[in-house]
C-alpha cells in the first residue's frame, strides 16, 4: 500500500484491507505454509506498520490476527 493522504484509515477488523496490505509489503516472499506460521507478536508489528493502518497495539487480539491470518493466505492464492 503506498502512503494516500486521502486513503481511508484501516481498522482490526478489516482483514482484508490488512491481508492486500502484507501481500503488498512481502509479495510471495511467504507461501501459505510460512503464513501459518508467523508469530503473532511479528504480525501484530507488521499490521502495525501498515501505511493508513489506524488500529492500537492495545485493540488487538487473538482472534484479529487469525482472521488476518487467514485473509492473507486467501489474498496470496488469489495471487498466484
Amino acid at each position: 500500500m503506498t502512503q494516500d493522504k486521502f486513503a481511508l484509515p484501516i481498522h482490526w477488523n478489516e482483514y482484508e484491507d490488512i491481508a492486500m496490505g502484507l501481500y503488498e509489503k512481502f509479495g510471495d516472499e511467504f507461501t501459505e505454509a510460512k503464513i501459518y506460521r508467523i508469530r503473532f507478536t511479528d504480525l501484530l508489528e507488521w499490521v502495525l506498520s501498515l501505511p493508513n493502518f489506524a488500529g492500537t497495539r492495545e485493540e488487538a487480539n487473538e482472534g484479529h490476527l487469525e482472521q488476518i491470518q487467514s485473509a492473507w493466505v486467501y489474498e496470496w492464492r488469489d495471487n498466484q
